[in-house]
C-alpha cells in the first residue's frame, strides 16, 4: 500500500504567484528586468515583516490592526534617539523595544482585560499614530547617521540587506512555529482555546508572545523605512500596510479563525500582494485601482477559509458520485454518506 503525499497548501498561491508574473510579464517587458524585481521585493519586504507577525497573532485567532502607525512610532524613535546624539545601533534597538512595549501591552490587555483583539489593536493603531506627530508637532526627523542607512540601503554579496533580514526573520519565526513546543501551543490556542487551556497550555503567555512578535516585526518594518529614506516620517505606515499585513497572510493559507497556516504561506501571500501592486505600477494602472484590486483578492482569500469545509465536503461527494463496482470504497463512502 502507498502512502499518498500531501499536497502542500502553499504549492495554490505559489501557482498564482507565477501566474500573474507571467501575465504582468507579458503585458511589460519592464516587468521582466532584474532591476523591477529589485525594487518589487525591497517595496515588499515591509508588508512581509508585517505578514510574518500578523500571521502568527491569526494562528491564535486573533488579528493586529496596529501593525500600520507602529512603523511611524517605531521608525519616529528611531530617528528621534538618533537626532539626540546615540549611535545608530542605539536608535535600532530603541526602535525594537519600542515594538516590544507596543506588542506587550496590546497582550496584556487582550488576555487580562478580556477584551476582543480587533477593539485593542484599533485603539493602539490610533494611540501609535498619534504619539510621533505629539512628539515631533508632525513634522520629519532626518537621520544623519550614515551606518543607519546599512538596514535599507546596503547589500550583502549583492543581496538586498532587507531582503536578507526578511528571510532570517521568517526561517526564526518557521522555527518557532513548527519546531518547538511554544509553537504547537500557538496553533492550539487557536484550534480550541478550551482544550489549549484544560490542556495545561498558558493562554496569557501565547497570547502576549504572538503580539511582541507583532510588534518587533512592526519595528523592523519601521527601521527598513527609516533607512531607506533616511528620514523619520510621523505618517509613515498610515496607510495600507495593516490592510496588505491581513491580505498577505489570508492569501497565504492563514485561517482568519486561528490554527491554521505556515509563515512560508504568509511570505508567498506578501510576494503575491507585492507582485500585484508593482505589476499595476510597471503597466500604468491608476493607484486608485490598487485597493480596489487588493481588497477583491482579500474577499477571495477569506471567502476561501470560511466555507473550506463546505468545499471538502463537496469534492468528497463528487469523488462518491464515480461509477464503481460494488464492494469498492467508493461505494462505501457513498452509502456511509447517503445515511
Amino acid at each position: 500500500m502507498t502512502k499518498r503525499r500531501r499536497v502542500p497548501q502553499e504549492l495554490g498561491v505559489l501557482i498564482v504567484v507565477l501566474l500573474v508574473a507571467l501575465v504582468m510579464g507579458a503585458m511589460s517587458p519592464e516587468f521582466r528586468t532584474a532591476s523591477n524585481l529589485s525594487v518589487l521585493l525591497l517595496n515588499g519586504s515591509v508588508v512581509t515583516f508585517l505578514a510574518i507577525g500578523q500571521a502568527c497573532v491569526l494562528l491564535t485567532g486573533g488579528i493586529d490592526l496596529s501593525v500600520g502607525s507602529n512603523i511611524a512610532l517605531t521608525g519616529m524613535i528611531a530617528a528621534l534617539v538618533m537626532q539626540a546624539g546615540a549611535p545608530w545601533w542605539l536608535g535600532a534597538l530603541a526602535a525594537i523595544v519600542t515594538g516590544i512595549a507596543v506588542g506587550a501591552i496590546n497582550g496584556l490587555i487582550i488576555h487580562y482585560g478580556n477584551m476582543p483583539p480587533f477593539i485593542v489593536t484599533f485603539a493602539a493603531f490610533g494611540i501609535s499614530a498619534s504619539i510621533p506627530k505629539i512628539l515631533t508637532q508632525a513634522k520629519s526627523v532626518t537621520v544623519s547617521e550614515p551606518m543607519f542607512a546599512f538596514f535599507g540601503r546596503g547589500s550583502i554579496f549583492g543581496i538586498p540587506v532587507p531582503i536578507l533580514m526578511v528571510i532570517i526573520a521568517a526561517v526564526i519565526v518557521a522555527f518557532l512555529l513548527k519546531g518547538t513546543a511554544t509553537g504547537v501551543h500557538i496553533y492550539a490556542l487557536g484550534g480550541n482555546r478550551e482544550t489549549a487551556r484544560l490542556a495545561g497550555i498558558s493562554i496569557a503567555k501565547n497570547t502576549i508572545l504572538v503580539y511582541v512578535i507583532s510588534g518587533i516585526c512592526s519595528a523592523f518594518g519601521g527601521i527598513i523605512t527609516t533607512s531607506r529614506l533616511m528620514v523619520g516620517y510621523p505618517t509613515a505606515g498610515s496607510g495600507t500596510e495593516q490592510f496588505y499585513s491581513i491580505a498577505s497572510a489570508v492569501v497565504g493559507g492563514v485561517s482568519l479563525f486561528g490554527g491554521v497556516g505556515t509563515i512560508l504561506g504568509a511570505v508567498i501571500g506578501s510576494l503575491l500582494i507585492a507582485e500585484v501592486s508593482n505589476g499595476m505600477n510597471v503597466i500604468g494602472v491608476d493607484s486608485y485601482w490598487q485597493p480596489l484590486v487588493i481588497g477583491v483578492i482579500i474577499l477571495a482569500g477569506v471567502l476561501l477559509d470560511t466555507n473550506k469545509s463546505g468545499l471538502r465536503k463537496l469534492a468528497f461527494w463528487r469523488k462518491s458520485r464515480v461509477p464503481s463496482t460494488p464492494g469498492t470504497t467508493a461505494d462505501i463512502s457513498k452509502d456511509q454518506l447517503i445515511s
